[in-house]
């Protein structure tokens, strides 16, 4: 979990669900971990009542799961869900990649292309963490772009309870030299405004993950 820290402003149920959604994004919080109610009051200054709601919360979304007599822990998913997940955020991001074509400033694209170029460097430095970083930043920039209002909260919860396979696959030998012209793929094709370019290019990335999933993942 994050390290203690003053708040600005006390939290309420959606920011920490926020927080904690995050976390486990990120993997600071791993699957199956539990999350205790007390650790939690004191790290974030809030009430039990504002824990419980936001708790309940991300169960809904299937990113917390409570276990009887035991309180919450992260859900964790396995390998055939993580597949599902990235068939889903295929269709999703594929459509964003397309409004972002057609939606996109010039300034915008610009950054976009900064982005491809924060990435060539990371490959070119064998810099794994830093490559997971852009391909994060990336992923989001397409979403921002794409201007859709409930796309990105979709596909941030998609991520999130994707995200110990997303993790492990990212550490995989040799797996930024095979994402990275898929992902100059997609910003090229947005760059040049090319909706069906980009969609094809999001799902031909995803299509590879979900691959990658599989070989690495998925037991015969």
């Amino acid at each position: 979990m994050a390290t203690a820290r003053t708040v600005a402003a006390r939290l309420d149920s959606d920011g920490l669900a926020d927080e904690l959604r995050r976390e486990i994004s990120a993997g600071e919080l791993a699957p199956n971990q539990r999350l205790i109610e007390a650790d939690i009051v004191e790290q974030y200054g809030v009430s039990r009542s504002v824990v419980r709601t936001a708790l309940a919360n991300l169960a809904v979304e299937g990113m917390v799961e409570r276990v009887q007599n035991r309180g919450a822990r992260v859900r964790a998913i396995d390998a055939d869900e993580a597949l599902e997940i990235l068939e889903l955020r295929a269709s999703i991001e594929s459509l964003c990649a397309a409004h972002a074509a057609r939606n996109a400033t010039d300034a915008q694209l610009a950054e976009l292309a900064e982005v491809g170029e924060r990435m060539r460097a990371c490959v070119d430095a064998g810099d794994a963490e830093g490559y997971s970083a852009c391909n994060r930043a990336l992923h989001d920039l397409v979403l921002d772009l794409s201007g859709m209002r409930l796309a990105p909260t979709i596909v941030n919860r998609l991520r999130a309870q994707h995200a110990r396979f997303r993790i492990k696959l990212a550490r995989t030998h040799n797996r930024p030299r095979v994402s990275f012209p898929e992902h100059m793929a997609i910003i090229d094709a947005i760059r040049a405004r090319d909706a069906d370019a980009a969609a094809a290019a999001m799902s031909t990335h995803l299509r590879s993950v979900q691959a990658a999933t599989r070989e690495h993942f998925v037991e015969d």
